[in-house]
């Protein structure tokens, strides 16, 4: 059943969104969280989350309530979940990740309405959780995708808000960061969920060496401690000429502050980049697994691309499809090329 637009009278008073998963997919939620918010300040909005991105979306002042989903425990969460929500009640969920787990999470939610995709961008059979859809379209940006949910609602989208931060009290750790560097920082994110999507260690040592050398700025390398990301750190800091910093393992809301502190950032499609996007940072972004139109900064740096992935008969159709092999074909001068872009367009801002 497509979703009927409520009428202003009738705007939900209660919200849950369903979205466990992935820093990137979360960062394309805040701007639905802040257009529902700034259309109908009264609406509580609860979102349930895994602790990953919860961490990221704590303090965010649109957000009323984060329920943790702790995934890990198997089905014993779901048991969990279902206990801790016998008893709550909610005007709207909408249901913005379709895949099983989350339909299962919608399922058991209590709510007149549920929101959620159209079966043919649904994935794993979700639509059948929803008791509303989507109206279909095509594959489009993440962004624009999560976006239609605050249109069917009838709420304005524009002016696009994430309001990521750094909140108030993460300012200090901001500049203290900032003041601890000679130069301005450029955060290299060195690995992402998929080794698909990670760019050759050893290329991004020679990036590290041209950011000192030809354009004068502090490499830093940003992101998680997974084993891969801490063998792209070993083969970077033994290769460049100079050991660039390392903040690999901060917690979510220092990189906030370490990105919203950065000059530039470079990054494969992961979570990072996105975070990087909505505070504001000019952001080269190297893509080769995955559809630059789908999954790329959202609007903005579409100069500062390398895409990697599409190819000549592609045409404007946005794909899911993934390429695997193709982040290897981009070069240190492709990155090197861009940062010139940089310098020339952005740097001065």
């Amino acid at each position: 059943m497509p979703f009927s637009r409520l009428a202003v009278t009738e705007f939900p008073r209660s919200i849950c969104i369903v979205m466990l998963t992935a820093i990137g997919d979360a960062v394309h939620v805040l701007p639905v969280v802040t257009a529902i918010k700034r259309h109908s300040p009264a609406t509580r909005i609860t979102w349930i989350l895994q602790p990953g991105p919860a961490l990221l979306v704590r303090g965010h002042p649109d957000v009323d309530e984060i329920i943790t989903f702790q995934r890990k425990r198997g089905w014993r969460a779901f048991l969990e979940l279902r206990h801790a929500m016998r008893e709550r009640r909610f005007d709207l969920v909408l249901a913005m990740q379709p895949y099983f787990k989350a339909g299962l999470i919608t399922a058991m939610l209590h709510a007149p309405r549920k929101l959620g995709f159209d079966r043919a961008r649904s994935r794993d059979a979700t639509w059948i959780f929803a008791t509303e859809h989507l109206t279909p379209r095509g594959e489009r940006h993440f962004q624009d995708q999560n976006l239609e949910f605050a249109e069917a609602l009838g709420v304005p989208t524009e002016p696009l808000t994430w309001t990521l931060g750094p909140w108030p009290s993460e300012l200090a750790f901001r500049e203290q960061f900032a003041g601890s560097l000679t130069k301005p920082a450029a955060s290299i994110v060195v690995g992402t969920s998929k080794p698909e999507k990670d760019w050759p260690a050893e290329r991004w040592a020679e990036v590290c060496d041209a950011l000192e050398e030809e354009f004068g700025l502090q490499p830093v390398l940003v992101g998680g401690g997974s084993p891969r990301e801490l063998a792209a750190q070993e083969i970077i800091r033994t290769r460049a000429r100079k050991a660039p910093l390392s903040t690999l393992g901060c917690s979510f809301r220092e990189l906030v502050g370490i990105l919203d502190a950065s000059a530039v950032v470079l990054s494969p499609d992961t979570g990072p980049l996105h975070m990087a996007v909505a505070l504001g940072r000019p952001s080269i972004a190297l893509m080769g697994y995955t559809d630059p139109k789908r999954t790329g900064p959202y609007r903005k740096c579409q100069d500062l691309i390398i895409d990697a992935y599409s190819e000549p008969n592609d045409g404007a159709a946005v794909s899911r499809a993934t390429r695997p092999g193709k982040m290897p074909s981009i070069t240190v001068n492709h990155v090197v090329d861009k940062l010139r872009i940089w310098r020339e367009r952005y740097a001065a801002r």
